[in-house]
């Protein structure tokens, strides 16, 4: 079965075609739509064994960016399908599901309507992810649609890890609670770790650690999260790229009462300004810019770096903790994969834990599943190339094959 996985953002479309079944899969393509809503957008669409394709020209709206891609899959030159007849569904990543998905849902009214109602608290995500859906709708008649939420893996986690000490009230009208995200990457990562150290996924103890621009870390405790620094909005837990990551509340009510702030400058200073972006001074929000800066001796940058390290390695910490040990961590993500400076200060100091990892192995490893810790290490440490977008296919298929 021919599977199209589409992650819509607010102005960006990623996508990949995955042609797979009970047995196997294979990626044919995968591509970028971005700047949609600019004068000039772009289209990079990556055959597998032929030459990549890339157009410019103004993309108006998701509808329009979806038909250059559904155009670039059926072309005679670059194309991997000779028909859309082909494309048998079609799987989206959605960012929130409240609680209404316990799992991985087939897009009917109900559940548009639910993943709509969501708008509020998921403002940045959701509505672009709603959007790819109905643009789907108008390309692609007819065509089976399946919603993979990044919230659904962290269903599990128990209320006294998802509820906060407010006034129960807030949570029975507002369903105010911890609902986590990434958690089709840490759901991915952690079962294909288990597998690569020989665990049994439902009987372990599993740190997931997926740190970007963006990060989360998950306690996946016998196959199900158990606790995840992120909450009810992607802002909570570690130090990210702008975000402030986790902070005394009454430390943002006092600066915007004292700098005048509406609670919309206040959610935007908060999402868009802080992490090492703020921290820096407006350097960057890029690791590897901070990383240069680092080198270079920035001191603001030092201090951002170290902070934004730190913060990983704590939860860590907190989660070994709550589990009542450990039996692997598993780095995964843009930075994860791929910064050993990361590895080793989280790693580093962790003896007592039962932590060591092979300082060779972890300098030379970039993006590509590996084992880093000792032979003797009780604890083992791996770096999961994470593949979200083939949990999303594998879920589509398992949802719409026999119907």
């Amino acid at each position: 079965m021919i599977v199209l996985v589409l992650n819509c953002g607010s102005s960006s479309i990623k996508y990949q075609v995955i042609d797979i079944d009970d047995k196997s899969n294979a990626m044919l393509a995968k591509g970028l739509v971005d700047r949609i809503g600019l004068p000039e957008g772009s289209l990079t669409h990556k055959p597998v064994g032929k030459n990549n394709f890339e157009l410019k020209m103004p993309i108006p709206d998701h509808t329009t960016g979806i038909s250059l891609v559904l155009d670039a899959l059926t072309n005679a030159e670059h194309g991997v399908i000779a028909d859309l007849k082909e494309v048998k569904a079609v799987g989206h990543r959605v960012a929130h599901g409240g609680e209404f998905f316990q799992s991985s849902a087939l897009v009917d009214e109900q559940a548009k309507e639910n993943i709509r109602s969501l708008f509020e608290i998921a403002p940045l995500h959701n509505p672009a992810n709603l959007e790819g859906i109905l643009s789907i709708e108008k390309v692609l008649p007819g065509v089976p649609q399946v919603a993979v939420f990044d919230t659904s893996f962290h269903q599990s986690i128990p209320a006294i890890n998802y509820l906060y000490a407010l006034p129960l009230e807030y949570y029975n009208k507002y369903r105010v609670r911890k609902y986590g995200f990434h958690g089709t990457s840490h759901k991915y990562v952690a079962k294909v770790g288990a597998e690569m150290v020989g665990l049994d996924f439902e009987n372990s103890k599993i740190i997931t650690c997926h740190i970007g621009n963006g990060g989360s870390v998950t306690a996946v405790l016998n196959g199900k999260s158990f606790d995840t620094s992120m909450g009810f909005s992607p802002l909570d837990g570690l130090v990210m790229g702008t975000r402030c990551g986790s902070i005394d509340a009454s430390a943002a009510t006092y600066i915007g009462e004292r700098e005048g702030m509406s609670y919309g400058e206040l959610n935007s200073m908060m999402n868009k300004k802080s992490g090492v972006l703020g921290l820096t001074d407006g350097l960057s929000s890029d690791m590897r810019d901070i990383d240069d800066a680092y080198d270079a001796g920035n001191e603001k940058a030092i201090v951002a770096r170290d902070m934004y390290y730190n913060r990983v390695k704590k939860f860590v910490g907190e989660y070994a903790a709550e589990m009542g040990g450990v039996d692997l961590i598993i780095f995964t993500g843009g930075v994860g994969e791929n910064s050993a400076d990361l590895r080793r200060y989280v790693c580093q100091n962790m003896e007592w834990m039962g932590v060591s990892i092979d300082e060779s192995i972890n300098l030379k490893t970039r993006g590509v599943n590996t084992l880093l810790s000792t032979p003797e290490a009780k604890v083992k440490v791996a770096v999961i190339a994470t593949n979200e977008e083939l949990v999303i296919a594998t879920d589509t298929y398992e949802i719409t094959k026999n119907l």
